[in-house]
């Protein structure tokens, strides 16, 4: 990386974190006790919160102010083209149900992209007191604890505890529901925390083996996928494509493979 380089993503990252912890300081000590649902996106269940609203204003304004010219793709609505060269790719809050119900899962998750390849992710999750962070080539932290996956079980998929997510479409459930009733047996146990961002943290963190998903947003993984890979871990979609809306895998290396060949055969990628 040159010195120029190594200054921007540096800048970056300064700029990322000081939004997360901006919004995520508000999520937590700004959460109404009556907080309700403002609208809904592609079903009845998948809900905006009011919070949701606020807090990507926050970003997006803060943003705006540090670094005019970039580019912003945001969950609840923020889009815009910039001259840098620069996109941001924020959820201001990944996790809204279980911020909705007060359960502790939830996560901001900021990345910054250069040329379409994101070049620095910062996941806050306030609740956990956590904020895991990743410079493309630098590894991933959290705080000053750097960052490494669980090396891949000697077991295989039968020593393996994964992660996963379920869409909000009632086919799409259905049909993950049926991908799930195979793997469950095959696999030491199944996890699902109901944030993909801090899923795929704790797949760098070693809190988890693996984990998949279909139906996620690029808001959904951007910022994670890449601390996972900083930590070590090996991310893609279906064999030979990126992660993506269709499918999103995180393993370690030698446990990678073995689960995104299974969901391939499973049918994983589509409803």
């Amino acid at each position: 990386m040159t010195e120029n380089a190594a200054g921007l993503t540096a800048e970056l990252l300064a700029v990322a974190l000081e939004a997360a912890d901006r919004a995520g300081t508000l999520l937590r000590d700004g959460r109404p006790a009556d907080l309700g649902v403002a609208a809904t996106k592609t079903s009845p269940i998948d809900v905006v919160t009011e919070m949701d609203i606020a807090a990507e204003k926050l970003i997006t304004g803060f943003l705006a102010e540090r670094r005019p010219h970039d580019g912003l793709l945001g969950e609840e609505g923020a889009s815009t083209e910039g001259t840098s060269g620069v996109r941001w790719v924020i959820d201001p809050i990944d996790g809204t149900v279980n911020y909705l119900y007060g359960l502790p899962s939830w996560a901001v998750s900021i990345a910054a992209e250069i040329d379409g390849e994101a070049v620095v992710g910062v996941v806050a999750a306030p609740m956990r007191g956590e904020t895991y962070r990743a410079v493309r080539g630098e590894g991933a932290f959290a705080g000053g604890r750097r960052l490494e996956v669980r090396p891949a079980p000697a077991g295989g998929l039968a020593q393996a505890l994964i992660g996963t997510g379920f869409g909000y479409l009632t086919a799409r459930r259905a049909a993950q529901a049926e991908v799930l009733r195979t793997l469950l047996p095959e696999v030491r146990d199944i996890r699902r925390g109901g944030s993909a961002a801090i899923d795929l943290c704790d797949v760098a963190c070693g809190r988890l083996d693996g984990y998949y998903e279909r139906g996620l947003n690029p808001w959904d993984f951007a910022a994670g996928a890449l601390i996972a890979r900083e930590a070590g871990a090996l991310t893609g979609g279906r064999p030979g494509a990126p992660e993506s809306g269709e499918l999103t895998v995180a393993a370690a290396p030698g446990l990678f493979e073995v689960l995104r060949g299974r969901l391939e055969e499973l049918g994983a990628w589509h409803d």
